[in-house]
C-alpha cells in the first residue's frame, strides 16, 4: 500500500503518466507549486476544485509549454498578446484574453474569458511538452490559506491526493515565491488584475500603453479580498518603530508574537514570504507583525499578499480591541 512520501517524485514522465490518466500533480513553477490537472478533462478539473476546497465559480490558470501553443485556448493572438509573450514568456506573467473553443466552462467559471500563461521551471515545462496539451491549475494549498512554495507544503496542505492516482513533482524551492502578475487584455486600457515579479511599469512599456489597476468584480485568481492567510493573525505596520510597539503591546498582553522586516531586499523578502508566513504556523505564534515593503518593483506584490493575508482580523488584532 503506497504512503503519502511516495506522492513525491522529480519523475517528469510519471507525472505525465498520471496526467493523462485523469490524476493531478502539483507542479513547481517559477512562482508557486500549482495544482494541475488536463484542462480538457473535465473530471480533472473537477477534482482541483474539490482538492483545494476552492469555489468553483472563481477561475483556474491554463498552463500551455510556449506561446505556439496557445490557439484553441485564446479566441484570437492579438498583437498585445504576442508583445508581453515575445518579453515575458516563459516567465510570471498571466494574461486574460478572450477564450477559445478548448476551454472549459469549468476552468473559467462560466467567464467569457480565460488565463493562460506559459511557465519558466524547467521540469513543469517538460511535463507540458510530454503531455501536449494544457494544464489547468491554481496553487497548490486549500484554498484561500499560504500558496505553496515546496514540495512539502503541498504534501501538508493537500490530505485529498491520491498516491498512486495522484503526483508532488518536487522540482525544489520557487525561486520567485509569489504568484503570476495577471494582465487582463480583453478591457480597454488593459488592467494589472494581480501584481507580481513583474509590474505595472514593465506591462505599460511593453504595450507602449498606460494600464490601470484591477476594478470590478473578481474575474481572475488572487482577486478576493482576503486571501494567503495563515492561522496567525498578520498585522501590518508602516516602519520598524511601529512593528516593535505593535508587538510589544501584543506581548504585554501575553501573547507570542514576533516581527517580520525583510525590507532590506525584496526579492529575498517575496521568495521567503510564504515561508515566513507558515513559519509563523509551525511556531505557534499568536500574531505575526510584519514591517511593509517599499511600494517598488516587487514590493507592490509583497504589499499585495500581505495586505489580503491581514484582512481578516484574528482574536490579536488591534481592530477587535485586544
Amino acid at each position: 500500500m503506497p504512503s503519502r512520501t511516495d506522492l513525491i517524485s522529480t519523475d517528469v514522465e510519471l507525472a505525465a503518466e498520471r496526467i493523462r490518466r485523469g490524476g493531478l500533480v502539483a507542479i513547481p513553477t517559477e512562482t508557486v507549486y500549482g495544482l494541475a490537472g488536463d484542462a480538457e478533462n473535465a473530471d480533472a478539473v473537477a477534482r482541483i476544485f474539490e482538492v483545494k476546497g476552492r469555489p468553483t465559480d472563481h477561475p483556474l490558470i491554463v498552463h500551455v509549454a510556449d506561446a505556439d501553443q496557445l490557439h484553441g485556448w485564446v479566441a484570437r493572438v492579438t498583437d498585445e498578446i504576442t508583445a508581453l509573450a515575445e518579453a515575458c514568456w516563459p516567465g510570471p506573467l498571466t494574461i486574460l484574453a478572450e477564450r477559445g473553443p478548448r476551454v472549459l466552462d469549468a476552468v473559467t467559471g462560466g467567464r467569457p474569458a480565460v488565463a493562460v500563461r506559459v511557465p519558466s521551471h524547467p521540469m513543469t515545462n517538460e511535463l507540458l511538452t510530454r503531455v501536449g496539451g494544457g494544464l489547468a491549475a491554481p496553487s497548490a494549498n486549500r484554498f484561500g490559506r499560504v500558496s505553496p512554495t515546496r514540495a512539502e507544503h503541498v504534501l501538508a496542505d493537500l490530505p485529498g491526493l491520491q498516491p498512486g492516482r495522484d503526483l508532488i513533482l518536487d522540482g525544489g524551492a520557487c525561486p520567485v515565491g509569489v504568484e503570476s502578475t495577471i494582465v487582463d487584455l480583453t478591457v480597454d486600457p488593459p488592467q494589472v488584475l494581480r501584481s507580481g515579479a513583474i509590474d505595472a511599469a514593465d506591462i505599460e512599456r511593453l504595450l507602449d500603453t498606460p494600464v490601470s489597476g484591477a476594478a470590478g468584480p473578481s474575474r481572475a485568481s488572487g482577486m478576493l479580498a482576503s486571501h494567503y492567510a495563515p492561522t496567525a493573525t498578520v498585522i501590518l505596520a508602516q516602519d520598524a518603530g511601529a512593528a516593535e510597539i505593535a508587538a510589544g503591546d501584543l506581548r504585554h498582553g501575553g501573547r507570542r508574537v514576533e516581527v517580520l522586516d525583510r525590507t532590506g531586499d525584496l526579492v529575498v523578502a517575496a521568495r521567503e514570504l510564504y515561508n515566513d508566513l507558515r513559519a509563523a504556523d509551525r511556531e505557534g505564534l499568536d500574531a505575526l507583525v510584519v514591517v511593509l515593503p517599499p511600494a517598488a518593483g516587487i514590493g507592490h506584490a509583497l504589499r499585495d499578499r500581505l495586505m489580503k493575508a491581514a484582512a481578516q482580523p484574528g482574536p490579536d488584532h488591534p481592530s477587535r480591541g485586544g
